[in-house]
């Protein structure tokens, strides 16, 4: 019995004797099957053929990502706290490496994924660290490949962890979209791409499906951005490397309020 991985998202699924015969996260509008076809590999596979690079972004703040690039290359990020890490997000390659560094910087308490693009192998990181809990939004649950004890589905608009830190509902991109907040030093927003942080990093934007140009509703950005609005944050970091690292709360307020006027 394998767990294999989509190729194209990095989701790993259920253990079977095959490989399954879809993967309903590509399958959904707001991702994409691969043109040349569905296709899989396992983590075994991956882990000879990639390598994770750990980097400093921030006081606190490291970024983990995959090289070369696998699935859809986005990073997670760990947040170092005095009560405990936070792994935000996930991403599918995990090796002996990654868990000796990880764990010399203190380990990790819990896990919090963004929306399912992310959930790759998370089942696997939390019993690397423990069986750390891994926190997904009830709203997303149906999007679970692979189900476990570990993970906790949590509900409401809220989740507060600990030190300040606590998960915001913020919808749009899926129904159980989060963003993880943290009041140390000016206070920070991570995003994954609920809010992508744009080229210029001084902009934001945020849609249904960023590989298939899907806007989001007038609504949509309302409800997105009165989640955010009673934050006090200064920075900003997203999935794919590109921050904000000062006036990322005016970015937001600008931002939305710029696509509202463009899609009325």
């Amino acid at each position: 019995m394998t767990h294999y991985l989509c190729t194209t998202c990095g989701v790993q699924y259920e253990a079977s004797e095959k490989a399954p015969a879809h993967c309903p996260i590509c399958e959904d509008e707001r991702q994409y099957v691969n043109p040349g076809g569905q296709s899989w590999t396992t983590l075994e596979q991956v882990q000879k053929t990639h390598k994770n690079i750990i980097e400093l972004v921030a006081p606190d703040l490291y970024a983990i990502y995959t090289t070369p690039d696998f699935a859809i290359g986005q990073r997670a990020h760990l947040l170092i706290t005095p009560s405990g890490n936070i792994l935000w997000d996930c991403i599918a390659n995990l090796d002996a490496s990654t868990i000796n560094i990880i764990q010399r910087l203190g380990g990790i308490k819990a896990i919090a994924l963004s929306h399912p693009h992310y959930f790759s192998t998370i089942v696997e990181w939390s019993h690397a660290f423990g069986e750390v809990p891994v926190y997904v939004h009830e709203a997303d649950a149906q999007w679970l490949q692979r189900r476990d004890p570990v993970i906790k589905l949590w509900s409401g608009k809220e989740l507060p962890l600990w030190d300040g830190i606590k998960l915001v509902l913020c919808g749009g991109h899926f129904a159980g979209g989060n963003v993880l907040y943290s009041p140390a030093g000016k206070g920070s927003l991570l995003v994954g791409d609920v809010i992508q942080v744009s080229s210029d990093r001084k902009t934001v934007s945020v849609m249904y499906s960023y590989p298939n140009n899907i806007p989001l509703s007038a609504r949509e950005i309302d409800t997105l951005h009165a989640a955010v609005k009673p934050l006090q944050y200064d920075a900003m970091y997203g999935a794919f490397g590109k921050y904000i690292k000062t006036g990322a709360r005016e970015a937001v307020d600008f931002s939305l309020e710029r696509y509202r006027n463009r899609i009325r």
